[in-house]
């Protein structure tokens, strides 16, 4: 069936709904759809479980961290019983979704969206029009082209596995790799990250990266660098897991093997080429209004965005402007030159504006401001080890370049930071 729209929007995440619901609030005629759950990534697979996790292991953390400080006894996960309290948050997210999306007068769809025009995408047996179309379609794990790539749990399950194994081994240094882990190791897993690199956590400074090393080694966590994974095995007693450098390979024993390598933006069956969307090795390719360069008809908004820095409160960002360039426009452009970030491990580690590396690319005079928090009151009372920050600071202007701190609480300090 032939139907016409103002708006079709592919992905039901926060940037998806977020366009969805505030051109039909502007009057437009608007479908949606997903080819999975409505909800999203940070619903459904990322931030909300992920932080009720974290949650649970911040509150073994801490009774570990007190004992000897007047708290004795010990606290455990009941893994099974976490993941039911997860499914309260998550359960309900595609039914209330797609309620309030169909509240707001948009149409909801079920099926994958693929392109069959510029302006036209296939939707099941139905084909619509739409004078704009909005690809917020999420991403999903980084193919990892090895041996054994399918034995892999990707993280997206990871949030919801019945019971949690032994021994883990986590491929990637990042961010998605060292919140899980934590999470594992609190619980009892004995865990392993490994990282193809000589440097985990990229995107962050690394000496406060290496606070953050120590106190994952501390709590039994393995971070092994300079492993690219060559292969993945089933055997009698599990898995086996191969990695490093050509002639210089390890084995690590696994229950389990789960991929925290990174993300890439889903555009798989979307049939852009019909669309004239086009794309480069990263994805769509889009101008500074999040405009396909080659079809000024197709916006793209959150994790889908290539130049994005995948970040949930990015992604409503993206939304907007693409919104406020369909109602008004091409008024807004995106500047993700100044956006905060967190890891959320126990300590947590956060970040915002520019490494010392980034500033000395640009060529910018800067001095550096670091110190060692451990042992002033407000860290040795609650039992806390590792807290510092490093500055940057501007020379001629004195203005800050860059914050980045690790200890109790500073995912909410880095926002203050982030106004300077």
């Amino acid at each position: 069936m032939e139907r016409e729209y103002d708006v079709v929007v592919i992905g039901t995440g926060v940037a998806g709904s977020d366009v969805a619901w505030h051109c039909g609030d502007a009057g437009m005629r608007v479908a949606i759809t997903d080819r999975r759950e409505y909800g999203g990534t940070c619903a459904l697979r990322g931030c909300v479980p992920k932080k009720v996790l974290a949650g649970a292991a911040e509150v073994v953390a801490r009774v570990h961290d007190q004992q000897g400080n007047g708290v004795r006894g010990t606290v455990s996960i009941d893994w099974s019983a976490l993941i039911a309290f997860v499914r309260t948050f998550t359960g309900p997210t595609p039914r209330r979704k797609e309620e309030s999306l169909r509240e707001a007068g948009v149409d909801t769809y079920h099926e994958s969206a693929c392109f069959v025009g510029p302006n036209r995408v296939m939707i099941g047996d139905d084909t619509l029009t739409a004078r704009q179309i909005v690809i917020a379609a999420g991403a999903h794990p980084r193919p990892l082209g090895v041996p054994g790539a399918d034995l892999v749990t990707s993280s997206d399950d990871f949030f919801y596995l019945e019971t949690l194994p032994d021994r883990i081994v986590f491929i990637g240094g990042g961010y998605i790799s060292f919140e899980l882990a934590h999470v594992a190791a609190r619980a009892g897993s004995e865990v392993t990250i490994l990282q193809r690199s000589g440097r985990v956590l990229k995107g962050f400074d690394p000496d406060i990266v290496d606070r953050l090393v120590l106190a994952s080694r501390e709590i039994g966590i393995d971070v092994q660098v300079n492993m690219p994974l060559v292969s993945v095995e089933r055997t009698t007693a599990g898995l086996l897991v191969r990695a490093g450098k050509k002639g210089e390979e390890s084995t690590f024993e696994a229950d389990m093997v789960v991929h925290g390598a990174g993300r890439v933006s889903t555009t798989e069956g979307l049939g852009l080429a019909a669309g004239n969307v086009a794309t480069d090795r990263r994805g769509i390719v889009v101008d500074d209004h999040l405009r396909s360069v080659s079809n000024p008809a197709v916006s793209v908004a959150g994790d889908a965005n290539p130049t994005s820095p995948q970040l949930t409160p990015v992604a409503v960002m993206d939304a907007h402007i693409v919104v406020d360039n369909i109602l008004n426009g091409n008024t807004r452009i995106a500047d993700y030159s100044v956006v905060p970030s967190a890891v959320f491990t126990a300590p947590p580690l956060a970040s915002v504006g520019l490494t010392e590396e980034a500033a000395q690319k640009k060529g910018i005079s800067y001095v550096v401001t670091a110190g060692d928090l451990s042992a002033r009151f407000t860290i040795r009372s609650i039992g806390q080890k590792h807290a510092g920050y490093k500055l940057l600071v501007e020379k001629d202007s004195r203005r800050i370049l860059g914050a980045h701190l690790i200890g109790p609480h500073v995912e909410e300090v880095i926002n203050i930071f982030a106004l300077a």
